[in-house]
């Protein structure tokens, strides 16, 4: 049975032993996201609050959520037109 690959959410790795100085993978890290490996495996992800504040979610009205979908659709129309008879 082959191997599975998954893709990883980030471009920055560690290995799990790395992470008992925590303070070098910050400074590593540079405010982004950090994949944890074990034995070459994604086990996790550290994230510094550097990489997700200003990423708070917030409630949208149905007026916006419409106009973003539509403009949205205007965007990806043509390859929706180009793939139909694919």
């Amino acid at each position: 049975m082959g191997t599975l690959m998954r893709r990883l959410l980030t471009n920055l790795t560690v290995g799990i032993t790395e992470l008992r100085e925590p303070a070098k993978v910050f400074d590593k890290a540079a405010g982004k996201p950090v994949a944890i490996l074990r034995n070459n495996e994604c086990i996790g992800y550290l994230v510094p609050t550097d990489a997700v504040e200003g990423n708070e979610s917030r409630p949208v009205d149905r007026a916006r959520l419409d106009a973003v979908l539509r403009a949205s659709a205007r965007k990806v129309q043509p390859v929706l037109d180009y793939l139909k008879d694919k």
